[in-house]
């Protein structure tokens, strides 16, 4: 079973939520990836996103365009992340998922990613700029067992949530605001209604992610979902060498029990 989807199902036996935090791969150098991912593994983080450096990414907000932006002043390269990838994946066991932009993989060659990723042991895929009317492009990386994770939004219809989340693979990321990736003060009140449609829906866990910064925002999200997905914060806080504060995020998640 794809290492990704057994340890969702791991979190749902031990009725648990999920808490799955984002990177920035080469944010401060790749060397520090192992340390970074140990970290959040020994944290109790389920999986990590690793976001790819990309010149335009149209759905991040401002701490991971920064991220972005140091990571490429580093001179990381998409194939540069998954070679450090497949160097540590015997030291790091938690699943990683790549989150990154069609023209990065596209450029990659679809064939030569798919290998790699592969050979690096990446459980899943997120790209946020692809449509599920485009997705038998990148259906290579379905065939390989790699799963593509599908996102909805809190503008997506009941009728558009159930073409996206019918054949979804891994989890549905439900993105909790209408924008950017960024930390918020608050969500909206649609928030609870918008994730437990969602979830109705959804053959596969949901996770909600975009906004989400701190202990109150997790417990509040995973009231209605199976776990979180947190970005910006992680990233600020590894930044500033605040990491106890994402231990105490993950302990949030944590609180909460499955339904």
């Amino acid at each position: 079973m794809n290492k990704l989807t057994n340890a969702l199902e791991e979190c749902q036996t031990k009725k648990e939520k999920a808490f799955i935090p984002y990177i920035m791969a080469g944010d401060g150098g790749l060397e520090r990836l192992k340390s970074q991912l140990l970290f959040l593994e020994n944290s109790g983080a389920t999986a990590v996103e690793l976001g790819i450096p990309f010149s335009d990414p149209v759905a991040d907000g401002p701490v991971i365009q920064q991220a972005g932006i140091r990571s490429l002043e580093n001179g990381t390269t998409l194939k540069d992340v998954l070679k450090k990838v497949m160097e540590i994946k015997s030291e790091v066991t938690i699943p990683i998922i790549l989150m990154g932009y069609t023209n990065s993989i596209l450029a990659y060659g679809l064939k030569e990613f798919t290998n790699d990723c592969l050979h690096a042991g990446i459980s899943g895929c997120i790209i946020p700029d692809l449509p599920i009317e485009e997705e038998a492009i990148f259906s290579s990386i379905k065939t390989a067992g790699i799963v593509l994770i599908r996102l909805v939004t809190l503008t997506s219809s009941k009728e558009r949530i159930t073409e996206i989340t019918a054949g979804a693979e891994g989890f549905i990321y439900a993105v909790t605001v209408k924008g950017i990736t960024g930390a918020r003060d608050a969500f909206g009140e649609e928030l609870g209604g918008y994730l437990k449609k969602v979830k109705e829906i959804s053959p596969v866990p949901v996770l909600a992610g975009f906004g989400i910064s701190t202990p109150d925002h997790v417990r509040d999200a995973v009231q209605y979902c199976d776990g979180v997905i947190v970005g910006s914060k992680i990233i600020e806080c590894l930044e500033t060498g605040k990491e106890d504060q994402i231990g105490d995020l993950i302990q949030a998640s944590k609180g909460v029990a499955q339904k």
